[in-house]
């Protein structure tokens, strides 16, 4: 049998559905991983090796009776840790919430432990999603596979280093600011932030509630495809969720991207370092290859996208956190608290302006779709950092870089792919994002997929 660990679920199920395979073995596995490996990275708060296993187990039985669930069925799949969970730990990577234990799962975890996944653990993450490193004073700090001494991104970092490192195969995150795409990056994996509304966030603790998505992230966008497909759909407990068809994510994957036409904002062009400049200017060269038609639009009402993502996102967590700011201040870390008391005091005038300029990106993004079928740039315009003893000005300083990059897509509702295109000076990933009119995932992913053929990563991930 070929080494399991790097399999993705789309190579893996085939072989579980005709019973090559046991989900068993591929669980045992993964957690044999984990325990040697973890103890390092740190890509888990609270692995659940027993659980898995009995998951695993029950998985294997149903097959043998000839109850095959779908291509999701028996595979390792990492869960972040500010999905609820019933009767398990989540922590949201805090210290406030170190000992809560939800009476109910989210409804996505409803969702994709229907569809047969195994749930290995609860992933490592930043402080309260609201960070871009992955360092965690509480549970230890998660590392970057492809160089220990770098990070991994965050806030969805557990997820993404441990699919980097065959740790899972599968993994949710979620994206308020950033937080699937930049991680991805980091990590050289595929992260999909999904339209506004399009998967459910009922049962994920909020961080901004008017910006919050969760998605999926892998090794391959055909998992992501697997994914979506049983995270999408209305669920009548989340405000925002939309009352829409789920399309067949997987139908049209191979049909490559042959005439279609790619935008690339200026704004995507500012500001970038040599290495992701460079890397990023290739990668375009190779999309012209396989057939699309690229040009550089003007979109400037994207630069509105710091100021009005710095509002929104401070104001609507610190008034979620007003309580325990208050009566727990000690639970937060200094830049966390920092962060959410600026939201605090901004006031209402502020939140108004940044509502008008979100406003004024919608439109202009409407306004591009209608000259092109998706734009792109640099996932962020920067390399991927070392860690540095001053992690608090760390911090804020990742996010201040990569918000101008990655918040526009979110102020604004719409989808949003972020790619592997190879490896700076140093040996680490870089990456690039698509992103798309709202519910346009299904073109995201058949772009992603052209691009994943061109193998953007040439000495792989099992070398990491």
């Amino acid at each position: 049998m070929t080494d399991l660990t790097f399999l993705t679920a789309t190579e893996l199920a085939p072989l579980i559905k005709s019973r090559q395979l046991s989900p068993v073995e591929i669980t045992q596995h993964t957690i044999d991983r984990i325990e040697q490996y973890d103890p390092v990275l740190r890509t888990y708060i609270t692995p659940l090796p027993d659980l898995a296993l009995k998951q695993a187990k029950d998985a294997e039985a149903s097959i043998m009776r000839g109850e095959y669930k779908g291509p999701l069925h028996g595979i390792p799949t990492g869960i972040k840790d500010n999905y609820f969970t019933k009767g398990i730990r989540t922590t949201v990577g805090s210290k406030l919430f170190s000992n809560y234990v939800p009476d109910k799962n989210a409804t996505t975890v409803n969702k994709l432990l229907k569809s047969g996944v195994i749930m290995l653990g609860k992933q490592n993450m930043h402080e309260l999603a609201a960070g871009s490193t992955g360092t965690n004073p509480y549970y230890g700090t998660t590392r970057n596979p492809w160089d220990l001494n770098h990070m991994p991104g965050g806030s969805s970092g557990g997820g993404t280093a441990a699919l980097a490192a065959g740790l899972s195969t599968l993994a949710t995150g979620t994206d308020t600011f950033g937080s699937i795409r930049l991680p991805a990056a980091m990590c050289g994996v595929y992260g999909l932030k999904t339209t506004y509304g399009l998967v459910s966030t009922h049962g994920i603790a909020p961080t901004a509630w008017s910006l919050d998505t969760a998605g999926p992230m892998a090794r391959s966008v055909s998992d992501l495809a697997l994914m979506l497909q049983s995270m999408a759909g209305y669920d009548p407990k989340d405000p925002a969720s939309l009352k829409v068809p789920v399309p067949n994510y997987t139908h049209n994957l191979t049909k490559g991207i042959r005439g279609l036409k790619i935008g690339i904002p200026t704004y995507y062009l500012q500001g970038l370092d040599p290495d992701v400049e460079q890397l990023f200017r290739k990668a375009v060269t190779t999309l012209q290859t396989l057939g699309a038609e690229i040009k550089e639009i003007d979109i400037p009402e994207l630069s509105m996208a710091t100021f009005s993502g710095y509002a929104i996102v401070s104001g609507e967590a610190s008034t979620f956190h007003k309580k325990w700011l208050q009566t727990h201040p000690e639970a937060y870390s200094p830049d966390i608290r920092s962060f959410f008391l600026a939201g605090a005091l901004s006031g209402s005038t502020q939140y108004v302006k940044a509502l008008q300029a979100r406003r004024k990106m919608v439109k202009a993004l409407r306004k591009a779709f209608k000259e092109v079928d998706l734009l792109l740039g640099p996932t962020i315009p920067f390399t991927t950092p070392a860690f540095s003893e001053h992690w608090l000005q760390q911090n804020l300083d990742v996010v201040q870089k990569s918000m101008p990059f990655t918040s526009p897509i979110n102020l604004t509702g719409v989808p949003s792919l972020s790619v592997p295109i190879g490896l700076d000076r140093n040996g680490l990933p870089t990456g690039m994002q698509f992103f798309g009119k709202h519910l346009s995932e299904s073109l995201l992913l058949q772009v992603g997929h052209a691009w994943e053929a061109t193998q953007p990563l040439t000495n792989k991930l099992q070398k990491a």
